[in-house]
Order: C-alpha cells, then sequence, then structure tokens
C-alpha cells in the first residue's frame, strides 16, 4: 500500500485521509488539503486504494477497500502515537472509511470527517449509501457543497437529523461535489479550500 505521511512539528492531531474514486492520492485537491492540514500543526496519511495503485479506474470491491482503510489506519496509529486520530476522506475514500468504521472501529480513531460525502449517484437521490453511518458511534463532520449533485440537500438534513448529536454539518455555499464555486459567488476555489480547513480544525478543537 503506497501511503504519505505530511508530518508538521509537534502535530497534535491526525487525519488517514482516503482519496476519492475518480482520483488517487497525489490529486491537487488531497495535496493542498494535506499541506493545508499540516499549517494547522495537524497531520494526515494519505493512502491508495489498490485499484489506483494499479492504474485501474474501477473502484475495488468495498471488502478490498475496508482492508486496506484498516491496513492504513493501523499504520498511521503507529506512525502517529501520541496524537488523537481521525478518519475519512474525499467522498468514496470518505464512504469506505465510515463503512469499515461501521463494521468494526478502526485503531485510535476518535472521528470521521467527509471531504463531500457522496449520499447517492448524480440524478438519482437516495439515502441508502448513508444507512451503516447509524452504526458508527463517533462524532462526525460533513464538509457538503451546497451544489453537490451527490448529496441533494434536503435528503442530507435527513440523514444528519436521524445521526442527531453525532453529526455536524458545514454547507459550503456554492460549493459542488468538487469543492468547485462560480465566478460570480465572489469567492475562489482557494477562498473554499480555507474555509473547509477552518472549519475542520475548529471542529478537531470540540472533539471529547
Amino acid at each position: 500500500m503506497a501511503a504519505r505521511l505530511e508530518e508538521p512539528p509537534g502535530a497534535r492531531a491526525g487525519y488517514l485521509f482516503a482519496h476519492g474514486a475518480g482520483a488517487d492520492m497525489e490529486h491537487p485537491f488531497m495535496r493542498a488539503i494535506a499541506a493545508g492540514l499540516a499549517s494547522l500543526g495537524i497531520a494526515s496519511l494519505r493512502f491508495q486504494f489498490p485499484y489506483s495503485q494499479r492504474g485501474a479506474r474501477r473502484p475495488d470491491p468495498p471488502p478490498v477497500c475496508h482492508a486496506t482503510v484498516r491496513a492504513a489506519a493501523a499504520e498511521a496509529a503507529r506512525l502517529l502515537p501520541h496524537v488523537p486520530l481521525v478518519a475519512g476522506g474525499r467522498s468514496f475514500g470518505g464512504r469506505m472509511s465510515s463503512q469499515a468504521q461501521a463494521l468494526a472501529p478502526l485503531p485510535n480513531v476518535r472521528g470521521l470527517v467527509f471531504f463531500g460525502f457522496p449520499l447517492h449517484p448524480a440524478g438519482a437521490p437516495a439515502v441508502e449509501r448513508a444507512q451503516h453511518l447509524e452504526r458508527v458511534a463517533l462524532p462526525m463532520l460533513f464538509l457538503q457543497g451546497t451544489r453537490d449533485a451527490l448529496a441533494e440537500r434536503p435528503l442530507m438534513e435527513g440523514v444528519l437529523a436521524r445521526l442527531g448529536p453525532r453529526a455536524s454539518v458545514v454547507w459550503v455555499e456554492d460549493a459542488d461535489h468538487s469543492f468547485h464555486v462560480r465566478a460570480r459567488s465572489g469567492r475562489s476555489d482557494a477562498d473554499v479550500r480555507a474555509q473547509l480547513l477552518s472549519e475542520f480544525a475548529a471542529w478537531l478543537e470540540r472533539l471529547p
């Protein structure tokens, strides 16, 4: 399993950061978020799912992805033994991480952070992909764009209501699933990333 650790001096927490289905751990968004977290004193471990490592486009079956998340979590616990860990990731990677946690607790992980939880395929609104979240007993942070075609807001808010106080959400105005914003919004993608990082750090401060 290929992985990349970014550990700033005196890191106060670590993030197990899984990539999305159509990208890999070196995608510009992944690199930018990892660098931004490091500037805030938060280490991150990015890693590859096997299909991405092979250069394939089709994601591995969920059990393979769950095993990969679990192996990466064990590696993060080994590399960062003295800091609290949270897990999650970008889209598909976040969903695979939460599924793994729902099946059996990940070692040393105290919360989950999702950069765009993919609630349903584009154009096919549904909530089945979130059913496993009810078996996750950890605090969860959902960072979601208001124009995300893979997570229609009314459906997402219904899911969050059922999860209760475990779930926190930040709605990023005008952002799509890739956290792109239109020029008329008056903000840039860099502004959005800065907001995501700030919200992540603030949530981490409140983590029990």
